[in-house]
């Protein structure tokens, strides 16, 4: 049975709602984050970066949530949540890998960024050092942080002018991998009604039952507050 290393507010969460989504049978196995926000010590044992989502099913142990997605789906999905090969919505721009991978490799870093940028001028900060400190993520956030992810949402509404769902007219898992960057967006990056196709679209994925269901056995998910 597929066992899944869960981590509150994290990644993982998608993985859950994708096992949920694929009606696969697993177990979970919860990890609570640090005070420091960072992973327990514990998921080293599991995996040598001791981060989350890790998988195991049988003899695999796999890490990160783009190669768990591609793993699920291609070992247990029957076709469902990928596009059909050779349709437009799998061959156009290779359009569904590429928002497996844009996901996290280019919208994720400056929500990081921006989530940095607020503990460096947060109460952890020594309050002789706070005034320098904001004047830093200030400036960090007006001169990189603002106008990247401004660039990166503009972006997605456009695209999702275009299809309901990031693939086209269908859900696939590619709106899963989607989904936690633009969480992190609407929680700390801008993300608003000002933008109705993203927001319409973020409102609808957490509609879906799968959805629900992952949430209620995740526990607490913050980045949605």
């Amino acid at each position: 049975m597929i066992v899944l290393h869960h981590l509150n507010n994290s990644r993982s969460q998608r993985v859950l709602w994708l096992l949920e989504e694929l009606g696969l049978a697993y177990t979970i196995e919860f990890h609570q984050r640090q005070p420091s926000l960072r992973a327990p010590a514990d998921l080293r044992a599991i995996h040598p970066l001791g981060k989350s989502p890790v998988i195991v099913d049988g003899d695999n142990t796999i890490a990160e949530s783009g190669a768990i997605i591609e793993y699920l789906v291609d070992r247990y999905g029957k076709g469902r949540l990928v596009p059909p090969p050779d349709t437009e919505a799998r061959l156009r721009y290779t359009r569904y890998t590429y928002w497996l991978h844009y996901a996290e490799g280019s919208l994720m870093p400056p929500l990081l960024v921006e989530l940095l940028a607020g503990q460096i001028a947060g109460p952890q900060m020594p309050w002789l050092a706070r005034p320098v400190a904001r004047r830093i993520a200030g400036a960090l956030r007006d001169r990189f942080i603002d106008p990247e992810i401004k660039l990166h949402l503009d972006f997605i509404e456009r695209e999702l002018e275009k299809s309901l769902y990031f693939c086209g007219r269908d859900f696939t898992a590619a709106d899963i991998q989607m989904s936690f960057p633009l969480e992190a967006a609407a929680a700390r990056g801008g993300l608003d009604p000002s933008r109705p196709k993203t927001w319409d679209w973020l409102n609808r994925v957490h509609a879906r039952p799968a959805y629900r269901r992952a949430l209620e056995k995740g526990g607490s998910y913050e980045l949605l507050r």
